[in-house]
């Protein structure tokens, strides 16, 4: 009896490799600054004594930071057709992510920081003895507000790349 051919396979995808157009484009060193300050925030915090609304910042700030952090590598790959519903509309989930949950919650865990920072201020006086935590809770907070700033300007990159009716990303 001749034997029977094995079924056909998935389709074969092209190998990994970097997508470097992304990576040179202002939306890509836009996602490096905002995964380099993402990180300086939430590590500055992590490392630190907190308490109170602080964990929320930590926990927004590691969201959009993980958040990111997929989006970029996605990217990066050129694999973003892969995520279903949302790849077909990358430039879209590009511009909700950074407008919505980048610039809103890093604003937010920013304002935290920042409050947290003015109640500690009494202790970066002279000769005070305790633990002080005024400098991680400033440090956290302007890399938080510069991160958001980050957010807002690849926002608006989407944003208009989409008000011209492009579709990709670059």
């Amino acid at each position: 009896p001749p034997a029977v051919p094995p079924p056909p396979g998935p389709p074969a995808r092209g190998s990994l490799s970097l997508h470097r157009a992304f990576l040179r484009s202002p939306l890509g060193l836009l996602r490096l600054g905002q995964l380099a300050l993402g990180a300086a925030f939430w590590v500055t915090v992590a490392a630190h004594k907190y308490e109170g609304a602080a964990h929320f910042a930590l926990f927004a700030a590691v969201l959009v930071w993980l958040l990111t952090l997929a989006l970029f590598g996605l990217s990066l790959l050129g694999r973003w057709a892969l995520v279903p519903w949302l790849g077909s509309r990358w430039l879209l989930t590009n511009l909700v992510h950074d407008l919505a949950l980048g610039v809103g919650l890093y604003a937010a865990a920013t304002g935290i920081m920042g409050y947290k920072a003015g109640r500690k201020s009494y202790c970066n006086l002279p000769g005070y003895s305790q633990h002080c935590l005024y400098g991680a809770y400033l440090s956290a907070s302007v890399c938080g507000g510069i991160a958001a700033c980050l957010y807002l300007f690849s926002g608006l990159y989407c944003l208009s790349r989409r008000c011209r009716d492009e579709r990709d990303i670059i």
